[in-house]
């Protein structure tokens, strides 16, 4: 009879279950041994044997209570039996004994099996325990094909609580899964529980949205769903979690067609106008319900990025609900107060009294992790109650993008940066005006002060003084912003020391010394865009100067050289700035380096210029408009074989032989040779001088090419055309001006697999509706400008049939259309932001109001198609459609011969509108409309200019 104490322990004899092709047959090891950090010589045995203590493993395992204790045989016996995997024995050992577990990505799941067969409470404890610990960390380490091995497993054996781990996983890596392979192959109950989990983050409505029609479209998914009606179902549980009044209005408008989405589509569109065209204080009736889900930006603790683009329904109230406090939701009281101030207060506004609470609400709730906010096309938002938002809630708020927006006026950015102390980048770009002064010939002009209604808050635009502190702003955009004076780049200069990235293009306001000014007091600067601007000769002159902190040990070169920042500078774009004289610029390109990109178009570059410039890390070359010879760029392309982007449009000296005298053939051999032998084109824009020679010659260059444009001066015949996909099947972009096409060059073109912009325009040759009877999903832009003249309604079909994702669409020269084909193309792409039709016979003769289906437009030009347009519609248009920021008319097509001109509060988003005026010229024996001038009416934060102009613009 065993003693007492051999009666505490049971000897376990495991046997291994899979095949073990070395090690000894048979091992008996210790509990010591099973907590060695090398387990290889025990894990290659066929059988392991070890004393175990009978109590614990009872306390620990059902598998082995039911065995040791219940009314089994081998409750009486020594030495028990067990086939299972010897690892799979030892982890449970391991685990009974209180060993620390060694969890990863790839053994988890058989960590699981182990526990749930032999029944481990220990073991499925630390199971959960790592689980939830790998969901909560910001580095997620779990394979999303794992994560579905553990929930199709442990929903299979009836375990509830790792599967509820595994959607919090899901909800807060959800942006990575959606770029993952495994992504389609996500149960629908998992993708489901993921939806509705408090922790899903995303940076949009619109990335769910998009995930889950990626889902549904998936063939795997299609593949499960066996039972009738079942993809119906699945889609609408997905889809119905969607908060459709926080989707972008161009993403949804483009939706309509969507099989899956259009139902959907249409009723996200109807809550969008509703809310668009409702001012806060609300209404009651706004309210679906009273957790205002509907109307709340998801965010959580996860959430490092906040993208509500595009949504101009979204004002600072739905902004401000977002970022209160949950309990505000969960008590019927506090909803009752939230629902009642928004219909009788404006809440953000009440943040600016002094306790910063409101019947004891305050958006409290600090999102740490939030470190991007991209708030552009938010018309309605009151800008500074919103930074007062960020300031609260996103304390580490380091990007803010507010790009067209008129009501953030640049003198925004110090309050921003006084209220945001972490902040380092910000885009407040606004549309590029028109009449740049190098462009136009101005006729007359007159400015017009306003003051902003509605809500739209203003600060002074007078002398601003900033605070004294210093910012972190490292990249400041501040493209096409007219307020933009000498004054206020003296401001950024004092504040903005650390600034490295600077983008002033179409500034005007800003002259050549207000723009030196700052060159030489933010000495970081390497990247400086300044196209269409006054930049000229003192700015030069500041880029070339030695700074002023050289050390005495520096040698007098480096002090010329080294110490420039016109040395350090990785990034040039003075595209249009013809104040610079062909010295300085000789002079500016001697002293670069480093630059990577650099943008000359239409300045008074010479081939002694490029010839100075000696820098060999070049990505990005636009010298287009500009004089330069091939021999020139030659030595260039020689120079840096990294080019990857090249314009050379209207570059007519390409054509002729540069200063080494070398002939015509031999200076276009050596240029696209060059190119063809050194360099990986990515883009590639070219007119004078290429041809069917040329382009073989860039064969080599061009097998990743992905943009290609081929302007005037440029000859490729029907062979180098036809055989464009084959030679550069990346293509995303083919642009063709003046070439010669046929119907077997389009079709060939529209083959390839990844187009997705094309333009024809004033092309040669006989070209059909039958080059777009195949089907082109992926097309997002097509042009057609005075090369389809044969177009009809019936052909427009065609094109909507073929081509339903167009988001831009241009028609020049088409005469055959009529008042029916405005509403075919309204009605066919519902989701566009731009159309442009031009001489297109009759679309505008009776009205065009249909033209309003397109509620996401953003650039409309109608010109020349009938005069059936009412004096209101500009005014009509800008309340229509909300995101409309440019238009272009002409008097021609009013009914009235006139259009009036909305106010301020009439305007919405509008920027720019360009009426082209004509007359009848009694000299001609024929009725011709020649033009006459073009009305500019242009609106900026502080006023409304109007310029007329003698330019067609």
């Amino acid at each position: 009879m065993a003693s007492s104490s051999d009666e505490d322990f049971v000897t376990l004899s495991c046997t291994q279950t899979e095949p073990n092709p070395i090690g000894n047959n048979e091992i008996f090891i210790t509990i010591k041994d099973i907590n060695s950090s090398d387990l290889s010589a025990i894990l290659s045995c066929k059988t392991v044997k070890i004393q175990a203590h009978r109590d614990m493993l009872v306390e620990d395992s059902s598998f082995f209570e039911g065995l040791l204790s219940g009314s089994f045989r081998e409750s009486n016996l020594n030495c028990v039996s067990i086939e299972w995997t010897i690892e799979g024995f030892i982890n449970i050992l391991r685990s009974v004994y209180g060993f620390p577990m060694n969890s990863t990505s790839g053994n988890f799941l058989s960590h699981v099996e182990d526990a749930l067969y032999f029944g481990s409470k220990s073991l499925l404890s630390k199971c959960k325990a790592w689980l939830n610990a790998v969901a909560s960390s910001n580095n997620p380490e779990l394979q999303f094909d794992d994560l579905i091995d553990i929930w199709n497993f442990c929903r299979g054996h009836g375990n509830d609580s790792l599967p509820e781990i595994c959607a919090l996983y899901l909800a807060r890596n959800f942006m990575q899964a959606i770029s993952s392979n495994f992504f389609g192959a996500f149960p629908y109950n998992l993708l489901l529980c993921c939806i509705k989990h408090p922790h899903l983050t995303i940076q949009s409505e619109m990335d769910l949205s998009d995930a889950l029609l990626v889902w549904l479209n998936g063939n795997s998914n299609r593949e499960q769903l066996e039972l009738p009606n079942e993809v119906e179902d699945q889609s609408k549980g997905l889809l119905k979690q969607i908060r459709v009044c926080l989707l972008p209005l161009w993403y949804i408008a483009g939706k309509q067609r969507c099989c899956y989405f259009s139902e959907l589509a249409k009723e996200s569109i109807q809550k969008i106008s509703r809310l668009v065209e409702i001012s806060p204080p609300y209404p009651a009736g706004i309210f679906e319900d009273g957790s205002f889900g509907h109307l709340r930006i998801r965010l959580t603790e996860s959430s490092k990025k906040v993208n509500i683009s595009g949504c101009p329904q979204v004002t600072s109230d739905i902004l401000f609900l977002s970022l209160l406090r949950p309990e505000y939701y969960v008590d019927s009281t506090q909803r009752n107060i939230i629902q009642q101030s928004l219909i009788t207060f404006d809440l953000p506004s009440m943040l600016q009294i002094p306790s910063g609470d409101l019947y004891g609400l305050s958006p409290s709730l600090s999102f740490e992790a939030v470190e991007e906010v991209d708030i552009s096309k938010c018309p309605r938002l009151r800008l500074k109650s919103s930074i007062e938002l960020f300031s609260k809630s996103f304390p580490s708020l380091r990007k803010l993008i507010a790009s067209y927006l008129l009501n953030f006026m640049s003198t925004n950015v110090f309050i921003l940066i006084q209220k945001c102390p972490l902040i380092s980048e910000i885009d407040i770009a606004v549309d590029v005006t028109p009449l740049i002064p190098e462009h136009v010939t101005v006729v007359c002009t007159s400015v017009i002060s306003v003051s902003w209604l509605g809500g739209n808050d203003v600060f002074d635009t007078g002398f601003f003084s900033p605070r004294t502190c210093l910012s972190r702003i490292t990249r400041l955009i501040l493209e096409g912003r007219s307020d933009v004076s000498d004054l206020y780049l003296q401001c950024i200069t004092k504040q903005c020391v650390s600034l490295q990235y600077l983008n002033l293009k179409g500034c005007i306001s800003a002259t050549d010394i207000g723009i030196s000014v700052l060159i030489n007091g933010c000495l970081k600067l390497h990247s400086i865009i300044v196209c269409d601007t006054s930049f000229g000769i003192h700015s030069i002159q500041a880029l070339c100067s030695p700074a002023s902190n050289i050390g005495p040990s520096d040698s007098e070169s480096s002090k010329r050289c080294l110490s420039t920042l016109a040395f350090k500078l990785q990034t040039l774009h003075m595209g249009g700035c013809k104040g610079v004289d062909e010295n300085s610029l000789r002079d500016l390109l001697s002293k670069t380096q480093t630059l990577k990109r650099l943008c000359l178009r239409g300045t008074h570059l010479i081939d002694d210029a490029l010839y100075s410039f000696s820098s060999s890390s070049l990505e990005f070359l636009d010298i287009s408009q500009t004089m330069i010879s091939g021999d020139a760029l030659a030595h260039i392309v020689n120079l840096n074989p990294a080019l990857k982007c090249l314009n050379t449009k209207d570059c007519k000296n390409l054509s002729q032989h540069g200063s080494n005298n070398s002939g015509l053939a031999d200076s276009h051999r050596e240029l696209f040779s060059e190119l063809g032998k050194k360099c990986k084109l990515e883009k590639i824009v070219l007119g004078w001088g290429i041809s069917w020679l040329s382009l073989e010659a860039l064969k080599p260059a061009i097998t990743s090419l992905r943009e290609i444009q081929i302007g005037l001066g440029g000859s490729l015949n029907e062979d180098a055309l036809r055989l464009l996909p084959t030679t550069c099947p990346m293509l995303e972009s083919v642009v063709l001006y003046f070439q010669m096409l046929s119907d077997t060059i389009v079709i060939n073109i529209m083959a390839l697999k990844h187009l997705r912009a094309l333009g024809l325009c004033y092309c040669f040759g006989d070209i059909s509706i039958s080059s777009f009877r195949n089907c082109f999903p992926n097309l997002t832009k097509l042009r057609l400008e005075r090369v389809a003249p044969w177009v009809t309604n019936n052909d427009l079909d065609v094109l909507i049939l073929n081509c339903v994702n167009l988001v831009e669409f241009a028609l020049v020269g088409c005469r055959l259309l009529n008042p029916d084909s405005l509403r075919i193309i309204s009605n066919g792409w519902p989701g566009l932001t731009s159309i442009h039709l031009e001489d297109c016979g009759e679309v505008t003769q009776t009205e065009v109001s249909c033209l309003y289906n397109c509620r996401a437009l953003e650039d409309v030009l109608l010109r020349h198609n009938g005069k059936g347009i009412h004096s209101l519609f500009i005014i009509v248009a800008a309340k229509k459609l909300p995101l409309l920021r440019r238009l272009s008319l002409d008097t021609c097509d009013a009914i009235d011969g006139e259009f009036e001109i909305p106010d301020c509060k009439q305007r919405g988003m509008l920027s720019t509108v360009e009426i082209t005026r004509c007359f009848i010229n009694p000299e001609k024996s024929y009725r011709t409309e020649e033009h006459k001038d073009t009305l500019v009416l242009e609106w900026s934060g502080k006023s409304c200019t109007k310029t007329v102009v003698e330019e067609r613009l």
